[in-house]
C-alpha cells in the first residue's frame, strides 16, 4: 500500500478497465454468498445487495475523487519547487526593474498561467490509497489507516488458509454416506476421513501443507504475473459459468430442492458483512483506474460494472438457493458440485472442488506479502532501518502466524468472511474513503480555491453523503457488534 509515487506505466482502453475490474471486485467472497442469502431469506437479500452495491459505488467516486485531488496536490507541490528555482536564479541574476516593481509582484500571474497549461486533477499518476492517507490525514489518522488494513489483509489470509483445506478434504475426504446424496451441507468434523483419521485432522494436515508450501513466500518478494492473472481469471470465470449452468439446467427439469424464505433476520449478520467482502475493490482503485487512457467517463463506467456485478451475483445466488435446499449449501458454493454428486460429471467435479485450491494458493503469497510491507510502513521512522532479524524474520512471522493459527482453530468460512467484512471491511470501504473524500476537497479547496473544480468529482457532491456513510458504517458496526454478543449470550 505504501511506497513511492509511480507513472501509469502501460495504459489500457476503459473497456478493459472495466473488465480488470469486474475480475477484481467478483472473488472468494461470492462463493459464500449462497449459503448466507438462503439464511437471511431471498427478499431481504436481493434488497440488501442491491443497497450495499450501491454504497459501494458511492464510496468508489469517492475513491476516484481523492485520487484527482492527490494529483493535484502532487502538480501543486512540483510548481511550487519550480517557481522556488525560478524566484532563487531571478534574485542572483536580475536586479529590480527600473520602474521600481519587485518581479515577485509579476510571480503570481506567471504562475496561474503556467497551471493553466494542464488540467491539475487529471489522474496520471498512481497514488495508492496509504500515499493519499499521508497526503490528507494527520499521524493518528495513517496509523489507524494502516492498521485497518493490516486487520483486513489478516482477515484475507485467514479466509485463505481456511477455503484451500477445506476443499482439499471435501475432494478427497468422502466416505460413501459423509457427501454421497445426504442432503446435507454441514461437514462433520467427527466423520471418518481416511480409516480412523477424522475430517477436522484431515483438515489440519492440509492446512499443515499449505503453510509450510505457501508460508515461505512471506519471507521473500514475489509478485503476480501478468499471465499468472490470465490463468486466474480464466479458471474463475469457468468455474462459475458451469455452477450456474448446471443449477439452471436441475431447476428447469424440476429436481430444484430449495425453497428459501422471504425473510429471516437472523441472517442478516452474516449476509452483510459476505456482501461488503464480495463488493471489495476501493483498495485496489489506484491500480486499477490510472492505467485507464480515457478518463473522461469512468464514473459511467464504474457505475455499469456495479450493475454488472449486481446482476451477476444475484444470477449466482438465486440459482443456488433455488437448486439446493438452505441446509444442503456449504460454506464455498463450489463444495456442493464436488465429491460423488451424480448429477456433476467426475471431472468437472473435481475441477470445480479444486478451483478455490488453484486460485488461492496463487494470491495467498501475495496478499501475506502485502500485509508484510504494511507492517513495516506503519512502525517505519523517517531515515530509519530495520535490524535483519526484524525486517527479515520478526516481520514475516507476525504476517503469518495469526491467520494460520485462526484457520486451525476454525474451519467456518461464513464466519471468516463476515467478520472480515463487517469490521476491516466496513472501514475500508465506508470510512476511509469517506475520510478521504471530505479532507481531499477541504485540501483543493485551499490550494486552488473554490472557482477551479475537480472533473472527477463525485455524484455524490454533498456533504450529507459523506455524513451518510459515516452514520451507515457506524449503524452497522452497532448492529453487527450486539447481534453478535447476544448471539453469544444465547448460546
Amino acid at each position: 500500500m505504501a511506497g513511492d509515487i509511480t507513472e501509469t506505466g502501460e495504459l489500457y482502453s476503459p473497456f478493459v478497465g472495466l473488465v480488470y475490474m469486474f475480475n477484481l471486485i467478483v472473488g472468494t467472497g461470492a462463493l459464500t454468498m449462497p449459503k448466507a442469502f438462503a439464511n437471511a431469506g431471498w427478499l431481504v437479500s436481493l434488497i440488501l445487495i442491491i443497497f450495499l452495491a450501491f454504497m459501494s459505488y458511492m464510496t468508489t467516486t469517492f475513491v476516484i475523487e481523492a485520487m484527482a485531488a492527490a494529483n493535484a496536490r502532487l502538480r501543486w507541490k512540483r510548481w511550487e519547487k519550480e517557481e522556488e528555482v525560478d524566484s532563487s536564479e531571478n534574485s542572483d541574476n536580475e536586479s529590480l526593474p527600473p520602474d521600481g516593481y519587485d518581479s515577485s509582484e509579476v510571480r503570481p500571474i506567471l504562475s496561474v498561467q503556467r497551471r493553466g497549461l494542464s488540467d491539475p486533477f487529471e489522474i496520471v499518476e498512481r497514488m495508492e490509497m496509504g500515499q493519499m492517507a499521508s497526503m490528507f490525514f494527520n499521524k493518528v489518522g495513517v496509523n489507524l489507516f494502516y492498521l485497518c488494513i493490516i486487520i483486513y489483509l489478516y482477515g484475507d489470509l485467514a479466509i485463505y488458509a481456511t477455503a484451500v483445506p477445506l476443499s482439499l478434504v471435501q475432494v478427497t475426504c468422502f466416505s460413501g454416506n459423509a457427501t454421497c446424496g445426504s442432503g446435507t451441507a454441514e461437514m462433520n468434523d467427527t466423520q471418518a476421513c481416511w480409516g480412523k483419521i477424522k475430517r477436522i485432522d484431515a483438515y489440519r494436515i492440509y492446512l499443515a501443507v499449505f503453510t509450510l508450501l505457501l508460508g515461505p513466500f512471506t519471507f521473500f518478494n514475489v509478485q503476480k504475473t501478468k499471465y499468472l492473472q490470465i490463468l486466474t481469471s480464466l479458471m474463475r470465470w469457468i468455474a462459475f459459468i458451469i455452477m450456474i449452468v448446471i443449477a439452471l439446467v436441475r431447476i428447469g427439469e424440476g429436481q430444484g430442492e430449495g425453497h428459501p424464505p422471504v425473510a429471516d433476520i437472523s441472517g442478516i449478520r452474516n449476509l452483510f458483512g459476505v456482501c461488503v467482502y464480495s463488493f471489495m475493490c476501493q483498495h485496489s482503485l489506484p491500480s486499477l483506474i490510472t492505467p485507464v487512457s480515457r478518463k473522461k467517463h469512468i464514473t459511467g463506467l464504474v457505475l455499469l460494472d456495479y450493475i454488472l456485478v449486481l446482476s451477476f451475483y444475484s444470477l449466482l445466488c438465486f440459482t443456488a438457493i433455488f437448486c439446493f435446499s438452505s441446509g444442503a449449501l456449504m460454506d464455498m458454493y463450489t463444495l456442493n458440485f464436488s465429491g460423488c454428486r451424480s448429477f456433476v460429471p467426475p471431472v468437472i467435479g473435481y475441477f470445480l472442488g479444486l478451483f478455490p485450491v488453484f486460485t488461492i494458493s496463487t494470491n495467498f503469497p501475495i496478499i501475506a506479502v502485502t500485509l508484510r510491507n504494511n507492517w513495516k510502513t506503519l512502525f517505519h521512522r523517517e531515515g530509519g532501518t530495520y535490524p535483519w532479524l526484524v525486517d527479515r524474520i520478526v516481520f514475516p512471522l507476525i504476517t503469518l502466524v495469526p491467520p494460520i493459527i485462526v484457520a486451525f482453530c476454525t474451519n467456518h468460512l461464513e464466519i471468516l468472511v463476515s467478520v472480515t467484512g463487517a469490521y476491516a471491511g466496513n472501514g475500508i470501504q465506508y470510512v476511509i474513503p469517506a475520510f478521504l473524500v471530505a479532507c481531499s476537497r477541504k485540501d483543493s479547496a485551499l490550494v486552488y480555491g473554490p472557482g477551479l473544480s475537480n472533473k472527477h468529482r463525485s455524484p455524490f457532491k454533498q456533504k450529507g453523503w459523506v455524513w451518510f456513510v459515516l452514520l451507515w458504517a457506524l449503524s452497522c458496526f452497532i448492529y453487527v457488534t450486539a447481534n453478535i454478543i447476544l448471539t453469544d449470550v444465547n448460546l
